[in-house]
């Protein structure tokens, strides 16, 4: 990719004897959202931190950390000069107001005086926390508390911005606000790097993504594209299947996948008809019939049990 700002090549992270990253390759565009989906463990996090300079990679001759020119193993100043960082959880001081946190971060961008304010209130506006200015932060709802947290990422007018679960456990309105600042961002040329567990969330505002386990990439590209390369256009879902008795039905055929998890069978099929006619002729009742997404994509190749660290 001629375009790509941030190149990685061999990456491995090794924590004793687990093995969080293991060789992963991937390239991430100019002002394009790069997601990063996976269970819990898959390295997603350790990923990042990488990029920013707050981890070390394993030693490797042959790995490659270029972010935006720069090296994180040598040059991780350079990297968080031009970065601004959302973590998982919201670190804000609770006994100062909304304008007065921003304001001390600031500093350490050299940000002050009129300077500091105007880009105080020029990002308030933006993630809509004007009225809040004055407000301390234990008087914050979560959703007021996560978006003053990317204000506060956005001081310095990063060329990048790293967003670890950006709005979990956030209500729907809030959830769709952060998505469309988002995408004023990547228009005015930030390139955004992202980790989520809500597959809604990569489908609508990543451009590509890689989806991980153990460490290690198992898919990488457009989230549509990798629907239609990966699985059938339609989903039967079908619960309750072992209140039916005689055991599991052999029902996969021509055209038709069948997964099983638990009590719930899940029939795939290119054509939503023949799933409506093998419903009918079977005289299935409770089921659903749905287009498929992301997350039975997610669950296809990551697996629908848990592993040790969910």
């Amino acid at each position: 990719m001629e375009d790509a700002v941030i190149r990685v090549r061999n990456l491995s992270k090794n924590y004793h004897e687990l093995k969080a990253v293991d060789r992963l390759d991937f390239n991430v565009e100019k002002s394009e959202c790069f997601g990063f989906l996976g269970p819990n463990g898959a390295g997603k996090t350790t990923t990042m931190k990488i990029l920013y300079g707050k981890a070390l990679p394993a030693p490797g001759k042959d790995t490659v950390i270029d972010v935006f020119g720069f090296d994180p193993r040598r040059q991780p100043l350079a990297i968080k000069a031009l970065s601004g960082v959302v973590p998982q959880e919201d670190n804000l001081d609770a006994e100062l107001n909304v304008s007065d946190n921003l304001l001390i971060y600031a500093r350490f961008y050299a940000i002050t005086g009129r300077e500091a304010r105007e880009r105080i209130d020029e990002l308030l506006e933006f993630m809509e926390l004007r009225d809040k200015a004055r407000v301390k932060i234990r008087e914050l709802s979560g959703g007021m508390k996560r978006r003053l947290t990317i204000a506060r990422a956005l001081l310095n007018d990063p060329r990048l911005l790293i967003l670890d679960e950006p709005t979990t456990g956030l209500d729907p309105q809030v959830r769709h606000l952060i998505w469309n600042k988002l995408r004023e961002l990547k228009e005015a040329g930030v390139t955004v790097l992202l980790t989520t567990h809500y597959m809604e969330e990569a489908f609508q505002i990543c451009d590509r993504l890689i989806i991980m386990d153990k460490g290690r990439k198992m898919l990488e590209g457009e989230p549509r594209r990798l629907l239609n390369d990966h699985l059938e256009s339609y989903v039967m879902e079908i619960d309750g299947i072992r209140s039916r008795g005689n055991g599991w039905p052999d029902w996969e055929t021509e055209g038709v996948r069948m997964e099983v998890y638990q009590d719930s069978l899940y029939l795939y099929s290119n054509e939503m008809e023949q799933l409506k006619r093998f419903s009918e002729s079977q005289r299935i009742q409770d089921c659903h019939i749905r287009p498929v997404n992301l997350e039975d994509l997610f669950l296809k190749v990551t697996g629908r049990g848990l592993n040790e660290l969910q």
